[in-house]
């Protein structure tokens, strides 16, 4: 198990910029992004937000009732959106029940919450952990392909999302700002370092030591 995730979100903070990663407060178009991103780059995420801004302004309840026709064709930029609209339905049938109450949802506990929105078909590993951490506030490791290798290169191999996050001993100290900060530095870091091994030993961080504990 990884145990000096403090030291390394330190690390990071020395030598990248201080930014949010999503350039908006609006919850609702960072929770859509959460599931457009899947399987596509975010210039194509661009154009299918921009197509429900004009059609919706983010408000749920017009998202909520649109026709899964209609859905589709704003999604569509983003590429696979038969299944994402479907999964953008559930999702926001799944908030209805709340009254889209984003708080009352984001005071459910961790695990629970977690295992919730598991359970909406097309929301893995990945998308959930997002939206816990950008949507509803909380805090924990997001395992993407980024983190699998950047954690590969500094010595830990890990099988997949599942098993990279089970190794990671996360911090109380790291509040949901410092769990934003991580995943944004990781997939900036990773777009810069990980291109080849050359640009890898230029990095800042390539000599960072990675403390185990079993």
């Amino acid at each position: 198990m990884v145990t000096n995730i403090e030291e390394l979100y330190e690390a990071f903070s020395q030598v990248m910029e201080h930014r949010r990663w999503w350039d908006t407060d609006n919850k609702w178009e960072i929770l859509l992004g959460a599931v457009l991103v899947q399987n596509t780059n975010w210039r194509n995420v661009d154009y299918a937000l921009t197509n429900l801004a004009v059609a919706t302004q983010f408000l749920p309840e017009k998202i909520v009732a649109l026709e899964k026709t209609e859905l589709q064709d704003l999604i569509r930029p983003s590429g696979f959106y038969k299944g994402k609209s479907e999964t953008i339905q559930r999702l926001f049938t799944w908030l209805a029940e709340a009254q889209f109450d984003l708080e009352l949802i984001a005071q459910q506990e961790f695990s629970k919450l977690r295992k919730e929105l598991l359970t909406i078909k097309g929301i893995g590993e990945e998308t959930a952990d997002v939206l816990l951490v950008y949507v509803f506030d909380h805090s924990t490791f997001i395992a993407d392909k980024y983190a699998q290798r950047i954690f590969e290169n500094l010595g830990f191999l890990s099988s997949g999302y599942k098993d990279l996050k089970k190794q990671i001993l996360w911090p109380e100290t790291l509040d949901t700002v410092k769990a934003q900060n991580l995943h944004g530095w990781i997939i900036e870091y990773g777009q810069i370092y990980l291109k080849n091994k050359d640009l890898w030993r230029r990095g800042p961080l390539n000599q960072f030591k990675l403390e185990l504990n079993s």
